[in-house]
């Protein structure tokens, strides 16, 4: 489980080079046009504040004068303004969520190629050293460029709206002004102070809503066997065991959104009275007309609120800085799993060629070996048996084969390329999609003739299944399919690839002896290569090799030269 927290240096480093990659991307150029018309309308709604409080200036001195032409020409400005307001800030926001969308999409295809490259979602998973990297992917992704985009432009809005009114309200009176900085420089001391804790608690209320959702999608994935095992009051319990902490963390950050709401609600409630209090005395004196009352206020209320934005922001950037601290342990997660590790096992790739040299694999809770110094070589075209004692040592052998490691291990795997080599486990993957897709998994569906699917279905007896979704229709397989039928249709999709090796594991325990015999027949006329794990040797005259692994993890091979 992930409990360290990233340093903030190394947190802002992988900010700054997402933000970077992202303008320099094949899309940048798209984005920094994007952004720049974005920075123009900004200037332009600073610039159109800045004209209504001195046409509300107007406007306010008008009434109190009773001028009813220079109200009518103040009234028809007003109504100017606003609607140039109008249009400008729907703009803006229309190009701020397109400008978001864009970099969310460019980020998120980075981080899942990141995540299924080189075998990253296994190692991670098998690690535990990360937790729901898939919300990372989905919703943090979504929050992070969002809420990015949003204060970049809020701070940019901020600083004009400081150099725009700090003349305005130093011209009005510089005591004000003074007041202004001071009370939006204290508010925010104290917000920081009483808010700080809700940072962690938002980090940890985003883990355990993504435990309770993935609790909620394992029952619903595993339905059939919770019913059969009657286990539903362990499942209700352990639902609302998750629920509990799901409930008893909000209940922490309410509370502190409580005191933080106390504060900041009395310090927005005062912006309201101290201008009016300092402006208001020189208006009983005669020195300053009407309307300047509410132009101070107009402007004190801008300019505090552009000092204020951590304490009227406060909220969100508590939650921005968790979903950040959690994107940043997503990319360490994946540059740790990424970067080469030293491992025993070397792997060499070449062609038409399944190789063992000095193979020696340990059990991962002990240490113990479950494999001992192999050496041979798969021959081309045969049918091989592994059998023994230990099912973990024919697993841990099907795992090293196909690329995942052991710690620990040593010794050397010559094998194809991945094309040429495919592996099927006891229980296969059946995503849902269609009939096709579930048969041609590493190419282009439509580059596969038709003819040739409905061959290797027909030679497996699966027929059945195009009159009951055809190729095209979407299905949920795993479902639908026993696992009987989920590895027949595995091993139609093998013929359909055509690999030179194919590595079954298991399949003995679902598949019956004549059933078997008659796939490795298929297999061996379509010149496949075959290495099966199986439970027991009894079908050692199914095959042309056997070879024997002990408990102590030595072996024994008994056919043709190995």
């Amino acid at each position: 489980m992930e409990k360290q927290q990233i340093p903030f240096k190394t947190t802002a480093v992988r900010f700054v080079r997402a933000l970077t990659v992202f303008l320099t991307s094949g899309v940048g150029r798209k984005a920094r046009v994007m952004f720049g018309g974005l920075v123009a309308l900004l200037f332009a709604l600073n610039g159109l504040n800045v004209v209504n409080s001195y046409v509300g200036r107007n406007f306010m001195s008008a009434i109190a004068d009773r001028q009813t032409a220079e109200f009518i020409r103040q009234a028809t400005f007003y109504i100017a303004v606003f609607a140039a307001f109008t249009v400008v800030s729907v703009v803006s926001r229309f190009v701020e969520e397109r400008l978001a969308l864009l970099w969310r999409d460019f980020l998120t295809r980075r981080a899942v190629n990141s995540y299924l490259a080189d075998g990253t979602y296994y190692q991670l998973d098998v690690s535990g050293q990360l937790t729901h990297p898939d919300q990372r992917i989905a919703e943090d992704m979504r929050a992070f460029t969002v809420t990015t985009l949003s204060f970049i432009l809020m701070a940019l809005s901020s600083s004009l709206t400081i150099i725009a009114f700090s003349g305005v309200l130093w011209s009005i009176s510089p005591l004000l002004f003074v007041v202004a900085v001071l009370y939006a420089a204290g508010g925010s001391y104290l917000t920081i102070t009483l808010g700080r804790p809700l940072i962690k608690l938002n980090y940890d209320q985003l883990d355990k809503e993504a435990s309770f959702r993935a609790s909620l999608i394992q029952v619903r994935e595993n339905a059939e066997s919770i019913m059969l095992a009657r286990c539903e009051g362990q499942q209700s319990f352990r639902l609302l065991q998750r629920l509990d902490e799901v409930v008893t963390n909000f209940r922490e950050v309410t509370a502190i959104n409580r005191n933080v709401g106390f504060f900041t609600t009395g310090y927005n409630w005062l912006i309201q009275i101290i201008p009016a209090l300092i402006i208001a005395p020189a208006y009983i004196r005669g020195d300053i007309e009407f309307g300047v009352i509410t132009q101070s206020g107009a402007a004190f209320a801008m300019l505090v609120g552009a000092f204020s934005l951590i304490i009227t922001q406060f909220k969100s950037i508590s939650t921005f800085a968790a979903v950040v601290a959690r994107l940043s342990s997503l990319m360490e997660a994946i540059e740790q799993v990424q970067t080469p590790a030293e491992s025993g096992i070397e792997f060499i790739e070449k062609t038409g060629c399944l190789a063992y040299e000095r193979l020696t694999l340990l059990s991962s809770p002990n240490g113990a070996p479950l494999v001992r110094d192999l050496s041979l070589s798969i021959p081309v075209g045969a049918r091989v048996l592994i059998t023994g004692p230990a099912q973990g040592a024919r697993t841990a052998l099907f795992k090293a084969t196909a690329g995942i490691s052991f710690k620990g291990s040593t010794g050397r795997i010559i094998r194809p390329a991945p094309d040429d080599i495919l592996f099927l486990p006891q229980r296969p993957y059946m995503p849902t999609g269609t009939l096709r897709q579930a048969l041609v998994r590493n190419a282009r569906a439509d580059d596969v003739p038709e003819e040739r699917i409905v061959r290797c279905l027909r030679n497996l007896n699966l027929e059945y299944l195009l009159d009951h979704a055809g190729l095209d229709v979407e299905k949920d397989w795993e479902m639908l399919l026993s696992l009987q039928e989920q590895q027949l249709l595995s091993l139609a999709s093998i013929l359909v690839a055509m690999p030179r090796f194919a590595f079954l594991d298991r399949i003995d325990m679902t598949l019956g002896r004549d059933q078997l015999h008659s796939i490795l027949q298929i297999l061996t006329e379509n010149s496949i290569t075959c290495i099966m794990s199986a439970e027991t040797d009894a079908l050692s005259d199914c095959h042309d090799a056997v070879l024997e692994i002990g408990k102590d993890g030595g072996w024994q091979w008994m056919g043709s030269p190995a």
